[in-house]
C-alpha cells in the first residue's frame, strides 16, 4: 500500500525534522502459511492519538504486537523511537507502555500491590508511593486501593491495567481495545484519560472494535482482513467514504419534487441523498461550509423559506460499512 501522508492539526507548526514516533513500512506478519497481516504502512505523529479501528479478527493486535517487539516482522520494517522495537534495551522499553486486551495482572493481590509489583518491574525507586496514589486517583482507583483484585469488577479491573500501564510514566502508550467489555460511561472516562495524557505529552496507539471511537483520534487507520483500508483524519474518513460532506435542508412548507429538482442542480450540490420528509432533504456536498451560504442565497431568491439547515456528520460505524463495501467493489 502507498501510504499518503496526510496534513494533521498542528503540522505547520511542526520542525520537518521532527521524526514520528511510529514509522511502519509494507509490514507483514504470517504465521507458517496464515498471513495475519499484509503490507501495513503508516506513521504515528508524536503527541498524538492514533486510532486503529477494525473488527475482531482483523489483525490490529497482532499489529501492535510487531510494534512492540513481541513479534519480529516476515517482511517490511518497524521503527519506534528511531529503532527497531525488537532491538530495544531496558532503558528503551521504558518508554514504552503496552496494555493488553486481557488482565494479565494478580486475582489473589490487592490493588496497591498489584500496581506496587508492576512499578518494580520497571525499577521504579522505593519511594514511588506518591506515584501509585497520584496513578490510582488518576483511574478512580485509590479508595478502593486495599480490596483484592478478584473481588472486583470488570472495569474497575481495566482501570487497574491502565494505571499499571501508567505507573512508570512512558512516552508512548499502546493500548490494545482498553474499553472493550466495559460499559458506555466508563468507556468515555477512558478517553477523557487518554486527551488528559495527550496534553501531557504523551503519544497514545488505540486499538479499538468501537468505531465510534474514531471521533477522538487526531489520525485513523481502518483495517480489515489484515490491511489497511484508509489512515486519514476522522473529517477525512467521512469525506472518503462519501465524497463528500452531508447537508440537512428542512423548508418551511412541503418541499416538492421540483424543489428538489432544482436543488439538484445547484453548483455545491453534488446529489441528492435520501429524502428525510415531506420537508426534509439530505443532500450530498463538497464542503459544508461553502455550501450552506450558497443553499441560503439561493432559496431567498427563490422564495423558499429554509427552516433548518444543518452539516449532518454520519456516525462512524455508517463511514465503515461505506469504506469497506468500496474497498470489496475495487477489489
Amino acid at each position: 500500500m502507498a501510504f499518503v501522508k496526510p496534513v494533521l492539526p498542528g503540522d505547520e507548526k511542526r520542525s520537518v525534522r521532527e521524526r514520528p514516533v511510529i514509522e511502519v513500512q509494507n509490514l507483514t506478519k504470517s504465521f507458517g502459511n496464515v498471513t495475519a497481516i499484509r503490507d501495513v504502512s503508516f506513521y504515528v505523529p508524536t503527541g498524538s492519538i492514533f486510532g486503529f479501528i477494525g473488527p475482531s479478527g482483523s489483525g490490529k493486535t497482532t499489529t501492535v504486537r510487531a510494534l512492540t517487539g513481541v513479534y519480529p516482522p516476515t517482511e517490511g520494517t518497524v521503527s519506534v523511537f528511531g529503532q527497531p522495537p525488537t532491538r530495544f534495551n531496558q532503558s528503551m522499553r521504558a518508554r514504552v507502555g503496552y496494555m493488553p486486551q486481557l488482565f494479565v495482572l494478580y486475582p489473589n493481590l490487592t490493588v496497591w500491590e498489584n500496581l506496587n509489583f508492576a512499578a518494580s518491574l520497571y525499577g521504579m525507586s522505593f519511594r514511588r508511593g506518591k506515584r501509585l496514589r497520584e496513578i490510582l486517583e488518576f483511574v478512580e482507583l485509590y479508595e478502593h486501593r486495599n480490596k483484592i483484585t478478584r473481588n472486583t469488577s470488570g472495569g474497575m479491573q481495566r482501570r487497574l491495567s491502565l494505571a499499571a500501564t501508567l505507573v512508570h510514566d512512558p512516552a508512548l502508550l499502546f493500548l490494545d481495545e482498553p474499553t472493550a467489555g466495559i460499559d458506555p460511561v466508563l468507556r468515555r472516562k477512558f478517553w477523557d484519560h487518554f486527551k488528559d495524557l495527550q496534553t501531557k505529552n504523551h503519544t497514545l496507539f488505540v486499538t479499538t472494535q468501537y468505531v465510534n471511537e474514531a471521533s477522538y483520534c487526531d489520525l485513523v487507520g481502518v483495517m480489515a482482513e489484515g490491511k489497511i483500508l484508509t489512515i486519514d483524519t476522522p473529517d477525512g474518513l467521512r469525506h472518503r467514504a462519501y465524497h463528500g460532506e452531508m447537508v440537512d435542508v428542512t423548508t418551511k412548507g412541503a418541499m416538492n419534487y421540483m424543489v428538489e429538482g432544482r436543488l439538484r442542480e445547484l453548483a455545491p450540490v453534488k446529489r441528492i441523498i435520501e429524502r428525510l420528509t415531506p420537508n426534509s432533504t439530505r443532500l450530498l456536498v463538497e464542503e459544508a461550509s461553502t455550501a450552506i451560504p450558497e443553499i441560503m442565497d439561493w432559496s431567498q431568491a427563490q422564495k423558499i423559506e429554509i427552516e433548518a439547515i444543518e452539516e449532518y456528520l454520519p456516525p462512524f460505524d455508517d463511514v465503515f460499512v461505506e469504506l469497506v463495501r468500496k474497498e470489496t467493489k475495487d477489489e
